[in-house]
């Protein structure tokens, strides 16, 4: 499906909900972003998270909202947010807040920290050698 249609959908089915929906203002962005637009998505992101949006969603929000800063010459912001949802209760979606703050810390020229976070999130994931990769990870930045 053409990126343009698969908006004009998002946006009709969006257009169902009330005005100011976290949910529909989520999935907006979500289209927005998963188009190429990064630059439409960070307010309606934003205005998805301002209006309240909730659980796994608000997470993904935030992950991608960073991202998407990230991608458009907001690195600073990014790297506030991450770190801030770092603090929130774990979830499955934790090895994706570590992979976005990494590829933050890297443009920001942290790439030390950034690969130490990113071994420490995948050494629980490998069938062997969890623990090394684990210490070399945290040696990185010791």
């Amino acid at each position: 499906m053409p990126d343009e249609e698969f908006v004009s959908r998002i946006e009709a089915l969006a257009a169902e909900r009330p005005d100011g929906d976290a949910a529909a203002l989520f999935e907006r962005a979500c289209a927005q972003d998963s188009t190429g637009h990064a630059d439409r998505a960070v307010p309606l992101y934003r205005a998805a998270l301002a209006a309240g949006l909730t659980g796994i969603r608000r997470r993904r929000a935030v992950i991608q909202l960073s991202s998407s800063l990230r991608n458009i010459g907001g690195a600073q912001e990014s790297l506030r947010l991450l770190s801030a949802e770092r603090e929130h209760p774990s979830d499955e979606l934790d090895d994706a807040v570590a992979a976005f703050l990494a590829l933050t810390l890297a443009d920001l020229g942290r790439e030390r920290e950034a690969l130490s976070l990113a071994l420490s999130a995948l050494a629980p994931h490998l069938p062997r050698y969890q623990r090394s990769v684990g210490n070399y990870g945290s040696s990185l930045t010791g």
